[in-house]
């Protein structure tokens, strides 16, 4: 039997398989009881627009093309194909039913809690323990940003494959050297780097393991942990055997560090970037805070913001010093109780991916960042206080007591932390409650509120975000939007001015004073800024509808079918952007192609009024028998004409057409007389007179054929 077989076999040892089970479910009724309630959520304006209900390459659901498209394109700014393939699924699942998304958030979460559970009795052999570890892994306030927001699906799917990693590991390790042992390891590493590539420490953790508890390096066996004779001195030889057993993990590390990296570099700041030196520092207090979330976990919002002016330098050095008091700590004991070092340095390690060195966002610290790497410091503590509380009278009944009040007191908050997550508003109310000077905050309540039509309420948010920063391009591209809404097109053209001398290469405030500037009439200006903005943005959908629009009005009608094509191509679902290609194309003459696109644009988003009274005209009038329809004619044009109120001479017109075409020329005769008595009260001469020459028509039993629309 080889040495490390024997180490982990014997570290197992024979729990019950009862209490095993028991655990196993324990553990999931309390992600259940914590999370269970986000079933019921929506998504949230924060990332899940990108991630998931704006995304156009997830409309397509689970496809080759999909998948082929998730592997060699970065998505959202970071490079996570199964991620995306993931949220494919759940798209080809659910649609865009949030609950969908959230439950599968809640699966994966409570799987790795167990995986972790069941890794961690093996490694030891500890029950309780182990146990107790996983149990505040699965529950802690911390994990609430992890497992309620959509968008950190890449976060719970790159932990449920490094738990996977480490149990194919401790598999690995009975067998040494072992290439069909190994081989596992390194494919889930790999699938685990291809969700989120903060797995890419794993090699250095899995170092720490080697050294305790699966002790395949002696540094020194801990006294309560064997008998003097298997106590050996550390073995230099084999510890570099266990690195170069690690290089082809950390080669694969290297890579997705380089992929990172260079997606990183293509981010555009909509605001500045923060200094190196500045990161630097609020890396070492982050640090501390998390530390701090741990034991105490308030004040946890979505969005903690960096400080305008970095961290003071007294800050920084208190975090130094408190982070070399403890490292010094734990290894004064790293011969007798070596998860002290263990648990700290995973801590450490884990964190640096994260930690905000490397980074394009502007956040200080996040919720989400502590997933992983605050595993090492739930197993020191436990296995700390479980060591120094032996000798206790009544041990079993005290620690048992209090790992039941830690549990519940968690589970409690937890709920409390995640029914915040229940929609934007909600959200973003608790990050104000937690720090009011929070720009970001107050950008995505006016964003909130922008989506529930309260344009007073939004601009209110987005001054108030100026107020605590005046530069923040985003805040007056928003600012704008609302006054754009408000009929005040002279203050939001300034505003949207303004936030590109902020930042020039902000391709969304470019569409939205280009937007403004076309309907005030300045075409040309604003064709010049949809330009820019697909300069920038290329496959920026909305800008090539626009483009299009205006290109459409000066006439350039197959340079505006290019655009509607384009924008279709990136976004499939387009339906305003299949809506106009279908108008362009009837200009045209390309009648076939038009009544295509308009049919897709119906199927996508039914009940667009222009749309279906065009598809209408289309089907009664066209010169080409095959084209015509007079049955779906006649359902189109009564329908658009009921959801105009019968009002309207132009749908009228249309729908007297597809009687006509229907053959029943007394109903096609009288609608147009109708439509002709609107058109007269209107003053819309031009209708008028073409309707009586149709009216004589109808009258002569003669259907209309290729009229002008």
């Amino acid at each position: 039997m080889k040495p490390a077989e024997f180490q982990v076999n014997r570290l197992a040892g024979n729990p019950s398989g009862w209490e095993t089970a028991g655990v196993c479910v324990f553990l999931a009724l309390a992600v259940l009881a914590v999370f269970g309630q986000t079933a019921r959520f929506g998504f949230v304006n924060y990332d899940d627009v990108a991630y998931v209900y704006e995304n156009p390459r997830l409309a397509g659901g689970l496809s080759l093309d999909g998948i082929a498209w998730a592997f060699t394109h970065a998505e959202c700014f970071l490079y996570h194909p199964l991620t995306m393939i993931s949220l494919r699924l759940d798209y080809q699942l659910h649609g865009l039913h949030a609950g969908g998304y959230h439950l599968t958030n809640v699966l994966l979460h409570t799987a790795s809690a167990i995986l972790l559970f069941l890794l961690l009795r093996q490694m030891t052999g500890a029950l309780w323990r182990s146990a107790f570890v996983a149990a505040v892994f699965a529950i802690h306030p911390l994990r609430v940003e992890s497992v309620a927001w959509v968008t950190e699906r890449k976060d719970v799917l790159a932990t449920f494959f490094f738990l996977l990693t480490v149990a194919a590991y401790v598999r690995y390790v009975r067998n040494p050297y072992s290439p069909a042992r190994y081989l596992p390891v390194a494919v889930f590493f790999a699938l685990g780097l291809l969700c989120k590539p903060v797995a890419v420490t794993l090699p250095f953790v899995l170092l720490l393991l080697d050294g305790w508890p699966l002790r395949r390096f002696a540094l020194g066996t801990p006294a309560r942990a064997a008998p003097p004779a298997e106590r050996q001195p550390a073995d230099w030889g084999t510890a570099r055997r266990l690195i170069l057993e690690k290089i082809p993990l950390m080669a694969m590390a290297g890579v997705m560090c380089v992929v990172t990296c260079l997606v990183v570099r293509k981010v555009v700041f909509i605001s500045a970037p923060i200094s190196l030196p500045a990161r630097m520092g609020n890396a070492w207090i982050s640090c501390v805070v998390y530390l701090r979330q741990m034991v105490w976990p308030t004040g946890l919002a979505v969005f903690y913001p960096f400080p305008e002016k970095g961290a003071p330098f007294w800050e920084i050095s208190l975090a130094i010093l408190l982070l070399a008091v403890i490292t010094a700590g734990v290894l004064a004991y790293w011969r007798t109780r070596p998860w002290l070092w263990v648990g700290w340095f995973w801590y450490l390690g884990m964190l640096v991916p994260v930690i905000g060195i490397v980074g394009a966002g502007d956040f200080a610290h996040a919720d989400r960042n502590t997933c992983l790497p605050q595993i090492g410091l739930y197993i020191l503590l436990t296995w700390a206080v479980a060591d120094g509380s032996a000798g206790w009278k009544h041990r079993r009944l005290v620690l048992g007591g209090l790992m039941i009040a830690v549990v519940g007191a968690l589970i409690i908050c937890a709920r409390i932390q995640t029914s915040y997550w229940r929609d934007s508003e909600s959200l973003w109310n608790r990050a104000l409650d937690c720090n009011s000077d929070n720009g970001v905050a107050r950008i995505n309540l006016g964003n909130a509120y922008y989506a529930k039509g309260d344009w007073e309420a939004a601009g209110a948010q987005y001054r108030k975000a100026l107020e605590i920063k005046p530069d923040d391009a985003e805040a007056r591209n928003d600012l704008g939007v609302v006054l754009v809404v408000k009929g005040e097109p002279e203050a939001a053209i300034a505003q949207f001015r303004k936030a590109l001398e902020i930042q020039p290469h902000y391709a969304e405030a470019r569409l939205h004073l280009g937007n403004t500037l076309f309907a005030k009439g300045d075409q040309e200006e604003a064709i010049a800024q949809f330009r820019r903005a697909l300069e920038i943005q290329p496959d920026f959908a909305e800008a090539r509808l626009n483009l299009g629009n205006a290109l459409l009005t000066k006439g350039a009608r197959e340079e505006a079918i290019e655009q509607y094509r384009f924008a279709v191509k990136i976004k499939p679902d387009f339906a305003e952007a299949l809506s106009n290609l279908g108008a362009a194309l009837f200009m045209q003459g390309q009648t076939r192609e038009a009544l295509d696109a308009w049919q897709k644009s119906l199927e996508i988003k039914p009940g667009q009024l222009a749309v279906q009274s065009q598809l209408a005209w289309l089907l009664a009038t066209a010169p080409d028998a095959s084209l015509r329809n007079g049955a779906k004619a006649v359902t189109l044009a009564a329908q658009a004409s009921q959801w105009s109120g019968g009002g309207n001479p132009a749908i009228l017109r249309t729908l007297a057409a597809a009687y006509a075409e229907e053959g029943n020329y007394g109903q096609a005769a009288a609608t147009a007389r109708r439509a002709l008595e609107l058109a007269v009260q209107q003053k819309q001469d031009a209708l008028a007179a073409a309707l009586q020459n149709e009216i004589k028509l109808y009258q002569a039993n003669t259907p209309l054929r290729d009229a002008p629309r």
